[in-house]
């Protein structure tokens, strides 16, 4: 066999074979992954003291609600863009959102003693939805805390953002 032979050879036993199967894998994952923004359904934020959420999202009904300084509540119609759902769906995901436990709930004497307060999140599909109780006086992973904070912040932001966007 010459060398050139040899490294046809090569590829075609070797190479052609696993570049097949990677195709074929990775498209099964992608293909069945759990949470897809394809599946997207909607989503809802809920914060406020653990004994009253008050300030509420739902992507599905646009409802928005929320307590500004002068403690007064504003309720308005709001609705986050295409763009704005998939940057969070992304968000969510490179966070690890769905690897979340779904209660990360302060203990009962130390959240009422310090003022706890309380965030629910919840991404809803077609099949799936995936919610998330989370008390900022949780004691657990750091990362895990880190995580959520930094979700939380997102989803704020492109609230606050398309609240801007509404009002010019």
């Amino acid at each position: 066999m010459t060398d050139r032979t040899k490294k046809i050879f090569f590829a075609l036993t070797i190479i052609l074979p696993f570049l097949l199967y990677c195709f074929y894998y990775y498209g099964m994952m992608i293909k069945n992954a759990p949470y897809r923004f394809s599946d997207f359904d909607s989503m809802s934020f809920q914060y406020g003291n653990i004994d009253s959420l008050v300030n509420k999202y739902d992507s599905k009904t646009g409802n928005y609600q929320y307590l500004d300084k002068k403690d007064s509540l504003v309720k308005m119609h709001l609705r986050l863009t295409s763009d704005d759902l998939l940057y969070l769906h992304h968000k969510a995901a490179d966070l690890g959102f769905w690897d979340f436990p779904k209660n990360e709930q302060a203990d009962s004497v130390q959240g009422k003693k310090n003022k706890s307060v309380r965030y629910i999140i919840e991404f809803k599909y077609k099949k799936k939805s995936k919610r998330v109780v989370f008390d900022s006086e949780y004691n657990g992973d750091p990362k895990l805390i880190d995580a959520n904070k930094t979700l939380i912040k997102e989803i704020e932001q492109s609230l606050l953002a398309a609240e801007e966007r509404q009002k010019k």
